[in-house]
C-alpha cells in the first residue's frame, strides 16, 4: 500500500461511511471521517463523507495514486435513513447567519441540489440524486475500474473485496454495524489512536485542492 497516495470513501451519507472508517482503523490505518483543515487532508491516509461525496474529482487531480471506495445502499434503506438525516441537518444547512460550516453547506446543497424542506422529504427526489451521484462516479472512473471499488457493506464478501481491494491479505471479517436507529454520532464514540480530526479545535481552513 505504500504507493497508493489517500483512500477516499467516496458513498453518500448513510451507505456505510462510518463503517468502513472503523474497518480502515483496525487495519492500522489513519482515518478522518469528514475532512475541515489541510492539516487532516496531510495527516490522514482515508477520508470519509464530506467533503468527499463532493469533491472526489478535484481531490483525484489533487492527489493522484488514490484509491476510491464508492458505497451502495439498496435505496428502500437508504430513503428512509437519509429523510431522517437531512431533517436533522436542514435547518443549519440552510441558515444564513451561521449553521454548519461552509464545506458542509456546500456539500448537502450540490449534492442534493435544489435543497428545500420540500425535496429533502420526498423519495423520488432523493432517490434522483442517489443516482445522479452513483451515474457520476461510475463515468468518472469508467476507464480506471483498477481504482474505484464499488461495495455494499452488507453483502457477506464486501469485506474481503475490500482487503483484496487494497492489497491485503484476504482473512476472516466483517464490517461493524454502526450508526443503527438514525444514530449519527458512533464515530465520536470510537477511540483509537489513528482516529484524525476533522477540525482543528472547531476551526476549519482553507483546502489547498480548492484553491
Amino acid at each position: 500500500m505504500e504507493n497508493i497516495g489517500k483512500i477516499f470513501i467516496i458513498g453518500l451519507p448513510r451507505t456505510g461511511t462510518t463503517s468502513v472508517c472503523a474497518a480502515m482503523l483496525d487495519l492500522s490505518l489513519k482515518v478522518a471521517h469528514t475532512a475541515y483543515t489541510q492539516k487532516t487532508f496531510e495527516q490522514a491516509q482515508v477520508i470519509a463523507d464530506t467533503p468527499i461525496f463532493c469533491d472526489y474529482q478535484i481531490l483525484d487531480s489533487y492527489y493522484p495514486n488514490s484509491l476510491f471506495i464508492y458505497l451502495e445502499r439498496a435505496t428502500h434503506l437508504w430513503l428512509p435513513s437519509i429523510k431522517q438525516l437531512l431533517a436533522r441537518m436542514q435547518k443549519n444547512i440552510l441558515r444564513a447567519d451561521g449553521g454548519f460550516n461552509p464545506t458542509i453547506k456546500r456539500c448537502y446543497q450540490q449534492i442534493f441540489t435544489p435543497f428545500t424542506e420540500e425535496n429533502i422529504q420526498d423519495d423520488n427526489f432523493l432517490l434522483e440524486c442517489y443516482q445522479q451521484h452513483q451515474n457520476n462516479v461510475k463515468a468518472y472512473f469508467e476507464k480506471r475500474p483498477q481504482d474505484l471499488l464499488s461495495i455494499d457493506i452488507s453483502e457477506g464478501h464486501s469485506y474481503a473485496q475490500l482487503l483484496s481491494f487494497l492489497g491485503l491479505d484476504v482473512k476472516e471479517g466483517d464490517f461493524q454495524q454502526m450508526n443503527i436507529g438514525g444514530k449519527i454520532t458512533a464515530w465520536n464514540d470510537l477511540k483509537d489512536k489513528n482516529k484524525v480530526s476533522s477540525t482543528n479545535k472547531g476551526r476549519i481552513t482553507k483546502l489547498y485542492y480548492l484553491l
